[in-house]
């Protein structure tokens, strides 16, 4: 370095220290509050927000907002975030890249779910006056019957922050358009699981796809419900979490 021999040169080199460390204050300032929009104080250390893991994953967080079975946004969700186990993000980023070979990709409906969600379903489903959404997601059910048939926990496994529920879709110019599994997500019947009748053979093709894409990295299927996959090796197996989603 030469040295400063003149007070204009003082001035220059005190003026490109300050901008530079302006520069650097700024970034990291930046970086800091991308980390805080994507890992949010109140999340245990160990999870993710998906979108910082696999920004390509289309996601729909039902429960976020009214399209779900109990017709309104459900407690302890504040914003519409699938948050998962560092652990099952990468290994769901794995499947759509899985999936990508094959012009196709992934759509998630539900992810970590705090346990005040699940108390909120038990009081729902006490309210027997309440069946605004019988018709779309239990026609042939009594709401109460939902818990003893299993198609609701009354400790889910989601709590654990390993579990998705999630289906394929093909993207095009007009957007992401879900392949046809016979019947919609949370859809409570005997039709969405594993021995379902009356599905077509592009049906059954269809979740035979996502359940072997899942399987390929990890994930163990629920034969109730042909969207919804666990981590196999999940980091909290005995742990149920009750964090809010923000």
């Amino acid at each position: 370095m030469q040295p400063l021999n003149t007070v204009r040169d003082v001035v220059a080199f005190v003026g490109a220290a300050f901008a530079v460390s302006l520069a650097l204050a700024t970034g990291m300032c930046a970086s800091s509050r991308a980390a805080t929009l994507l890992q949010p104080s109140s999340y245990p250390k160990g999870f993710v927000d998906l979108a910082a893991v696999a920004p390509d994953i289309v996601v729909d967080l039902r429960y976020a907002g009214s399209d779900n079975f109990v017709g309104r946004r459900i407690d302890g969700y504040e914003a519409p975030r699938c948050i998962l186990t560092q652990r099952a993000a990468q290994a769901l980023a794995a499947v759509q890249r899985d999936m990508g070979q094959h012009g196709l990709g992934l759509k998630v409906f539900d992810c970590y779910r705090p346990e005040r969600a699940v108390a909120h379903f038990l009081r729902w489903a006490r309210e027997d006056a309440d069946t605004a959404m019988k018709a779309r997601h239990y026609p042939q059910l009594d709401k109460r019957e939902l818990f003893r048939l299993g198609y609701i926990a009354r400790r889910s496994g989601h709590s654990r922050g390993s579990t998705v529920d999630l289906t394929l879709v093909r993207t095009s110019a007009s957007g992401a358009h879900e392949l046809d599994m016979g019947t919609s997500f949370d859809f409570f019947s005997p039709a969405a699981g594993s021995g379902a009748v009356g599905l077509t053979a592009q049906q059954r093709f269809n979740r035979y796809r996502l359940a072997e894409a899942m399987k390929r990295r990890g994930f163990r299927g629920y034969a109730k419900e042909w969207w919804h996959f666990t981590l196999a090796q999940e980091p909290f197996p005995h742990t149920y979490f009750d964090f809010v989603v923000e």
